[in-house]
């Protein structure tokens, strides 16, 4: 197996420090596949190159291993055969502090999105030309992927299902080099090694920042993960609840209480906020606590909102938030504007809004503060409606991974029952002139009611 990473940015010799491996040297590295060896074909100025070449050693694969099988069964196997996931995992040891997004001599240039191109000459792909881009493009990748005959001597043979592909775009290293990982064993479908449940955790920590907006982020987890249903429902839950969240802490509730519900919770949380922006005719909508910009992606594909903002305290949130909205084509990102803002203060650049929501970020706010949260956003911004979502902690026995008394996500400073968030919702709007309605969000259990409960507050006058 074949990869090259090429940059144009000057000095193109940069890449050295990025990669951690000196462009005058060729280097070689052990791997559990065999041997990876780097080297820079092109190392100037003006174009670097740097390749990755894998030397599969199949006896080595499987020596130590024994099947009993039949005679040879310890040799006479796939392994060798799953190119894209040994080419997966020989990436993520070689450039494992690249991929980390590490780069002591120059951590600027680490931070900064540079002109990339990326070649893999013959590449097995179950899908075909239209996966790759289904895979790629919406990460900000100009995709080129062709077919490579199976004998270019025999037309009629037709093709292989191996393709020619070379991705070009701007990104920092680390995107390019975590796209890679995650996508090469998708594409071929196959992995060299049992999957476990430490599989979740690596897919999460390697697409951290864009796997959770990605629009095929069911069909790449069925495929990491070997399809093993359970890890599948868990990664995808945890995708939908990290939209403000590092992969590392992530909502405790790895799995939603009903096994067979279809759709994460947090699916149906979004799903039912867009229902109440409908129903209230909002077209200028704030998303207050925007986190990462799940919400957000899913107002700018409505055309419906014709004003969109996001706002956060978080700095780094309000990032990742942008790089996802720049998937988005640009009739959609246009209408969307992100801005730095505490909910607990006054802000006049948010007063005057058809709606705005806060979904999931009442909880994290410490208690004596939520009078200050109720006056900037009630008070000052007066929206004509506002939709806010909380956990019912009363449904929190019935997720199995959850401990007894602790709450679903770390940094949450409380969880109310259903006549906790009644008391409060109908006090808020008693002070501050608006009606309100409870609604439950998920599938309701006789006794615990559903996981989210949420409220729509109308105004009875909109100042």
């Amino acid at each position: 197996m074949f990869v090259t990473l090429t940059t144009t940015h000057e000095p193109a010799t940069d890449l050295g420090f990025l990669l951690h491996k000196h462009p005058d040297r060729a280097q070689s590295f052990d791997v559990a596949a065999g041997t990876a060896h780097v080297f820079y074909p092109v190392a100037e100025p003006s174009e670097c190159t740097a390749a990755l070449l894998l030397d599969v050693d199949p006896v080595g694969l499987v020596r130590g291993r024994r099947d009993d099988s039949f005679s040879l069964g310890q040799y006479v196997n796939d392994r060798p055969y799953t190119a894209n996931s040994l080419l997966a995992v020989a990436l993520g040891t070689v450039f494992r502090t690249a991929l980390n997004g590490r780069c002591d001599a120059r951590p600027e240039l680490a931070a900064t999105a540079i002109p990339l191109r990326v070649r893999v000459p013959a590449l097995p792909c179950r899908g075909g030309r239209e996966l790759v881009t289904r895979l790629f493009e919406p990460l900000g990748w100009q995709v080129e992927a062709d077919p490579v005959p199976l004998d270019p001597r025999i037309p009629e043979w037709g093709d292989s299902r191996y393709v020619d592909l070379r991705l070009s775009g701007q990104l920092r290293v680390s995107e390019a080099l975590s796209h890679l990982y995650v996508l090469l064993p998708v594409l071929d479908n196959a992995k060299h090694y049992w999957v476990t449940e430490e599989e979740i955790d690596k897919l999460l920590r390697a697409g951290d920042g864009w796997l959770a907006a990605h629009p095929e982020r069911e069909l790449i987890s069925n495929r990491y993960l070997a399809h093993r249903k359970s890890y599948v429902r868990s990664a995808l839950t945890q995708l939908a609840e990290s939209d403000d969240t590092d992969a590392d802490e992530l909502d405790n509730a790895l799995a939603p209480a009903v096994a067979d519900n279809p759709e994460p919770l947090a699916v149906q949380r979004r799903g039912s906020v867009l229902a109440a922006l409908r129903a209230a005719g909002a077209r200028r909508v704030l998303d207050l606590g925007c986190g990462s910009g799940a919400l957000l992606g899913d107002l700018a594909r409505e055309p419906s909102f014709t004003e969109i903002v996001g706002a956060d305290v978080s700095a780094r949130a309000l990032e990742v938030a942008a790089r996802n909205l720049d998937r988005l084509p640009a009739a959609k990102r246009e209408r969307v504007t992100l801005r730095q803002s505490a909910l607990t203060y006054h802000d006049p650049a948010l007063a005057g809004y058809d709606a705005a929501v806060l979904m999931e970020v009442i909880e994290h706010v410490e208690p004596d503060r939520l009078p200050a949260l109720e006056r900037a956003v009630f008070g000052s911004a007066h929206p004509g409606s506002v939709v806010v979502t909380t956990p019912n902690v009363e449904y929190n026995v019935l997720f199995e991974k959850l401990p007894a008394g602790a709450f679903r996500h770390p940094d949450h400073r409380f969880e109310w029952t259903r006549q906790q968030f009644r008391e409060w919702a109908e006090g808020v709007a008693a002070r501050n002139g608006y009606r309100v309605r409870l609604l439950p969000v998920g599938p309701e259990d006789p006794g615990a009611g559903a996981p989210t409960q949420l409220a729509v507050f109308t105004a009875e006058e909109v100042r």
